[in-house]
């Protein structure tokens, strides 16, 4: 079991039908968290100015003793500035900003109507042992600035010389360095950049009672906005799932070194998808990492904190969203209405994102969600006009749902009919040839 973990390379209308980009209707079914991606680690960024308040969540999966984490930070990190939440905030998060499924039933086409539009800090570490320590580290070249516990956690904060010295003194810590790291850790070096190390302290682990790792949140003042993700790709087995969400008080946030692309929102899809959304989503959303050549970040969505439609969770409280770094809302209960939620997700490694994520704020608040429509069929037995035309039209509809289903995800067209149980369209061999002259 590895004893490294180098987390996210620091270390996701009852009637009618709407446009996108207008206020959604609908009745919401199914969400797409991040619990359907493998190796999906979460970071929650609340950023104004140049404060920042950073959330990691883990998704170590071994026994707390092997775990350990290491994150180039832009400045020096004092106790204070170090705190632990739980883990309830990032499902809250993720759950609300999750890209969902929403259903609409078809209304009786012979009726007139008008459509509608719609910190706790733990006890000192053995005295002897930091003296230990710190004479090693000053050998090697290493500073240690500061060690604290808090609450399960181990911290130090470390300056280093050079990254050599650097990794031979987190190896013989017992942080095992993944071979090739040297050129990432000293390019964070020569940004002047430190190194947050933390690992389990078992004994206040056990004295608190939890059973799992709880999210680690830094508090920091820099310029500089952005996310390091290099160190997590040195040894990776394979692409890593990185979900971000960031709260800010102006707008949408996108990174600026990396096209930021939307992912495809509001397609109607047959109704047998209801009960294979998951299926569906990662297969869509790995079809739209190879069709960007695995080198975009999507955005999942983005929405003013203080509502939600259709709500995939209620939106979070002022108490929760001051938890997450929201420090410019205060205590005001209608906190959210100052808040913006953006929701980034990115399949990233060394070959296609050689570079940390760096991010900005805009002034865009329009609002958008990866949504997506299953729309059931009016099976009245009026007849009219209107009606006739509506039922003629619902063979065409079902296989244009087809049609688009088969475009995001890849899958065949003909399992896809098979599974929705459409009719096989003629073949331009089945037509007679004579019909084929005047259509």
């Amino acid at each position: 079991m590895r004893r490294f973990i180098l987390f996210v390379g620091l270390a996701s209308c009852l009637l009618g039908f709407v446009e996108p980009l207008r206020a959604f209707c609908g009745f919401y079914v199914a969400k797409a968290d991040t619990t359907l991606f493998n190796r999906a680690s979460q970071v929650v960024l609340a950023r104004d100015g140049d404060r920042t308040v950073l959330t990691m969540a883990s998704d170590f999966k071994g026994t707390p003793k092997e775990f350990a984490v290491v994150i180039p930070v832009p400045t020096f990190i004092t106790r204070e500035q170090i705190h632990v939440a739980e883990k309830a905030l990032i499902d809250h998060i993720d759950a609300y900003t999750a890209p969902r499924l929403v259903e609409y039933f078809d209304s009786d086409p012979c009726r007139r109507y008008e459509m509608l539009r719609p910190m706790a800090v733990g006890g000192a570490m053995d005295s002897a042992r930091i003296a230990s320590q710190e004479a090693r580290a000053k050998a090697l070249g290493v500073t240690i600035e500061a060690q604290y516990t808090v609450g399960e956690y181990d911290i130090l904060i470390l300056s280093a010389k050079q990254s050599g010295g650097l990794e031979t003194w987190l190896t013989e810590n017992g942080y095992r360095i993944p071979a090739g790291a040297g050129p990432v850790i000293g390019s964070y070096l020569r940004q002047n950049m430190r190194f947050f190390v933390a690992r389990v302290n078992l004994g206040e682990q056990a004295r608190l009672g939890f059973t799992y790792l709880r999210p680690l949140q830094v508090a920091y003042e820099s310029p500089k906005f952005m996310l390091p993700i290099r160190l997590g790709t040195v040894n990776a087995n394979g692409p890593q799932e990185l979900f971000i969400y960031t709260l800010t008080k102006t707008g949408r946030v996108e990174t600026t070194n990396y096209r930021t692309v939307k992912l495809p929102s509001g397609s109607e899809l047959p109704l047998y998808i209801k009960d294979d959304f998951p299926r569906f989503y990662r297969a869509m959303f790995e079809q739209q990492v190879r069709r960007e050549s695995m080198a975009a970040v999507f955005l999942e969505y983005a929405w003013d904190m203080a509502w939600c439609d259709p709500c995939a969770a209620d939106p979070m409280s002022a108490t929760e969203l001051k938890t997450l770094g929201v420090f410019w809302a205060g205590d005001d209960a209608r906190a959210g209405q100052n808040v913006f939620v953006t929701r980034l997700h990115v399949r990233y490694d060394a070959l296609h994102f050689p570079e940390d994520l760096v991010f900005q704020q805009t002034g865009d608040r329009e609002n958008f969600q990866g949504r997506y429509v299953l729309r059931h069929a009016w099976t009245g037995g009026d007849t009219c006009p209107a009606a006739t035309d509506y039922k003629r039209t619902l063979s065409e509809r079902r296989e244009k749902e087809a049609q688009t289903l088969s475009n995001l995800t890849g899958w065949r067209i003909e399992e896809i009919r098979k599974q929705a149980a459409l009719p096989v369209p003629p073949t331009t061999e089945d037509v007679a040839w004579w019909r084929r002259l005047w259509k």
